[in-house]
């Protein structure tokens, strides 16, 4: 019950973060827009595992958690620091951002490998 509420304020915040950065038009090159097309793909993929919804098959969303899980790792080791508007962040406290992400991967893995 908890854990239910819990993903479902966490599937609020990412969804909440990707539609502001899309209001404040953040996403205006080429890497930030793809970065928003698999945010999105991702986000539905964890909306799937928080309601107990099936779409697509499971083999899609596999392909959807590496393919994903790759590109968050890249964009915030090589690309973040392009967008930043202050000061860039060390490659350390990069790192402590993909801790914020790591239980949209923790959920579509069990969705994609359930």
């Amino acid at each position: 019950m908890i854990a239910d509420i819990l993903w479902t304020i966490y599937l609020g915040i990412l969804g909440t973060s990707a539609i502001s950065f899309l209001v404040k038009r953040k996403y205006t090159t080429y890497k930030t827009k793809l970065d928003f097309i698999i945010s999105v793909i991702t986000w539905f993929g964890l909306f799937g595992y928080v309601t107990d919804l099936n779409f697509f098959s499971p083999f899609f969303w596999k392909i959807v958690f590496v393919i994903g899980l790759l590109w968050d790792i890249l964009f915030t080791i090589f690309f973040l620091h392009e967008y930043e508007e202050e000061e860039e962040l060390p490659l350390p406290f990069r790192f402590f951002g993909l801790l914020i992400i790591a239980p949209l991967y923790y959920g579509l893995f069990m969705y994609a490998f359930k």
